[in-house]
C-alpha cells in the first residue's frame, strides 16, 4: 500500500497539468469535494456508519482530525501551486526532504531508535539538502513547507486511533465547507470554456482519496522511519516528470544534492532490509 500510494503521488503532476487553466485554489476545492463524495459512498457501501459515529462523538479525536485536515489542506494547496507555476522540481525536493522530517519526528516524538548505519544515511541526506540551500543562499521555502506539512500530517494520523477511511472522510468533510464556499464565491473561477471537463474534475476525487487511504493504512502498519524510506519513490518520479516531460532545468548543483540523497537512500534501504531479514523466524527444515 505504501509503494502504490507513493507511486501515485509521484505521477500526480501529470494529472494536475490536465486541470489547467483552473487556479490552484479551485483545483484544491474540487479535489476536496469530489473526494468527500467518493469517501462517503465507500463508507456507506462498507457500512462504516457506526465507526464514523464514534469518531464524530469523540471531541478529542475530532480535534486531532481538525489539525490533520489543516495540515493536509495546506500541503495540497502548496503542491498544486508548485505544479501550476512550473516548479515541480522544487516540489520533488520537498518530498526528498520529507524522509528527514519523518525520521526526526519518529526519533524525537515516537522514540524510535536508529542504528549507526541509519544515522549515517540520514546525515548524508541532510548534507544534500544543505548543499542546495547554501548554493541558493536561502532555504528552499516551498520544499521545506511541503516536507514539514506532510511529515506532521503523517505523524498525527499515525497517532490518531482512527481507521484510514473514517479519518480521511472526516478530514475532507471538515475542509469541504471552505472548498464549497470558495467555488460559490465571486473569487472562484468557475469552469472556463477551455478548462477541464466535469468528468476529469470528478476523477480528481479518486486521484486524491485512493492514495491517501493507502498511505494512512501503511502508516499504521510500519515504522514511521521506514515509511520515510518508501517516500523516495514519489519525488524520484516527480523529478523525472519535471526534467524529462516538463522541461524544467536540472542544474549541476541539483545533481550533487540528489547524489547525497540517493546514496543515503541506498544505505538506509540496505540497513532496513538486513534488519527485516534478521527478524524473520527460521523456517524448519
Amino acid at each position: 500500500m505504501g509503494v502504490m500510494a507513493y507511486t501515485a503521488w509521484g505521477l500526480l503532476p501529470l494529472f494536475l497539468k490536465l486541470l489547467q487553466p483552473l487556479p490552484p485554489v479551485d483545483i484544491l476545492s474540487h479535489r476536496i469535494l469530489w473526494s468527500l463524495l467518493l469517501l462517503g459512498i465507500l463508507a456507506a457501501l462498507l457500512r462504516r456508519g457506526a465507526a464514523l459515529g464514534r469518531v464524530v462523538r469523540s471531541p478529542r479525536l475530532l480535534a486531532t482530525l481538525v489539525g490533520s485536515a489543516t495540515l493536509i489542506g495546506i500541503n495540497w494547496l502548496i503542491y498544486v501551486e508548485a505544479v501550476n507555476s512550473g516548479h515541480v522540481l522544487q516540489a520533488s525536493l520537498g518530498y526528498f526532504i520529507n524522509p528527514l522530517v519523518n525520521v526526526l519526528l519518529g526519533v524525537v516524538i515516537l522514540r524510535e531508535r536508529l542504528g549507526r548505519v541509519e544515522i549515517v544515511a540520514v546525515a548524508l541526506a541532510a548534507i544534500g539538502v544543505a548543499t542546495l540551500a547554501i548554493w541558493q543562499h536561502a532555504l528552499p521555502h516551498v520544499s521545506l513547507a511541503l516536507a514539514l506539512t506532510f511529515g506532521l500530517y503523517g505523524l498525527v494520523r499515525k497517532m490518531a486511533p482512527v481507521d484510514s477511511l473514517e479519518g480521511l472522510l472526516v478530514e475532507t468533510a471538515l475542509l469541504s465547507p471552505l472548498a464549497l464556499a470558495w467555488l460559490l464565491s465571486p473569487a472562484g473561477a468557475g469552469l472556463p470554456a477551455a478548462g477541464p471537463s466535469m468528468a476529469l474534475l470528478a476523477s480528481s476525487g479518486v486521484v486524491t482519496a485512493v492514495p491517501m487511504l493507502m498511505f494512512a493504512s501503511a502508516a499504521k502498519r510500519i515504522r514511521y522511519a521506514d515509511l520515510g524510506l518508501l517516500q523516495y519513490i514519489a519525488p524520484t518520479l516527480q523529478l523525472f516528470c519535471a526534467v524529462v516531460l516538463f522541461g524544467e532545468p536540472l542544474l549541476p548543483i541539483h545533481l550533487v544534492a540528489f547524489a547525497f540523497i540517493w546514496t543515503a537512500l541506498v544505505i538506509y534501504g540496505v540497513a532496513t532490509w538486513r534488519r527485516a531479514a534478521q527478524a524473520m523466524p527460521m523456517m524448519p527444515e
